[in-house]
């Protein structure tokens, strides 16, 4: 279950990482009228390379702790490509590198740029956490239409089948747009969208270990299911987000 939406007391007094990360309560929780003294540029050159919005706004020490984070998780990435394969670097670097890249983003436009670990408490109080996955429903929602536009001969598998003609364009054609649906559902925080998304992903679980039990094993599709029960288990952990701070549609 996702953390009450009162605000939080941090860290134990006197620890350590609670020096180096959070800050004082006052500069986590921001009110509404700290939304005037946030930085759009920041963010958007840190968008464009990690803690240059915090070097440019004088934040050195927040910059150093972004490009250590960053190092890290380059390193990581590498590691498991070398192992694993690159597919395996790619993934991790997805998973892990791309939401770091948003948060050190989200880090740099706010009013007073607090510590990683604090900032991600902000996230996660506000549900962005959420938001940052509708947007990559809608990336996925783009990358559906242009695999189905420029491959028109492909096929989805559905339950062990092939469909064609009309029926199996329409299995096609939902693909995309359900992850537009719950893409906006997400960004915008609606209550409807995590009954989409739960109707969605069981679609999915269940079809993908059909296909396993015909087809046998296909690194897209164990990607595919893997993913699949990694953010649903994720979308209900946190499901909270999406009824507390759902808006009226």
């Amino acid at each position: 279950m996702a953390p009450s939406q009162s605000p939080q007391s941090g860290l134990p007094s006197g620890s350590y990482i609670s020096i180096i990360f959070l800050p004082m309560e006052s500069e986590v929780n921001y009110s509404a009228s700290d939304h005037s003294r946030t930085s759009p540029l920041g963010g958007i050159l840190s968008a464009i390379l990690p803690g240059l919005g915090l070097l440019v706004r004088g934040f050195p020490v927040q910059m150093t702790w972004v490009l250590m984070v960053g190092g890290l998780l380059g390193v990581a990435t590498w590691a498991l490509g070398a192992v694993g394969g690159p597919g395996a670097g790619w993934f991790f670097g997805m998973l892990m590198i791309l939401p770091w890249w948003c948060l050190q983003a989200y880090q740099a436009y706010l009013p007073t740029p607090p510590g990683q670990l604090a900032t991600l408490r902000l996230v996660w109080k506000r549900g962005h956490d959420i938001r940052f996955l509708g947007g990559l429903f809608l990336w996925t929602a783009l990358m559906d239409l242009y695999i189905i536009l420029a491959n028109p001969e492909y096929h989805l598998s559905v339950f062990c089948t092939k469909p064609t003609g009309i029926l199996g364009l329409l299995f096609k054609v939902q693909s995309p747009v359900l992850h537009i649906a719950i893409g906006y559902g997400f960004l915008t925080l609606r209550r409807w969208a995590l009954f989409v998304f739960l109707a969605y992903a069981g679609f999915g679980i269940l079809n993908a270990a059909t296909n396993f039990a015909c087809f046998g094993f296909g690194r897209i599709r164990t990607v595919f299911f893997i993913s699949l029960l990694a953010f649903t288990a994720y979308v209900i952990w946190r499901r909270d987000s999406l009824v507390t701070h759902s808006r009226p549609s």
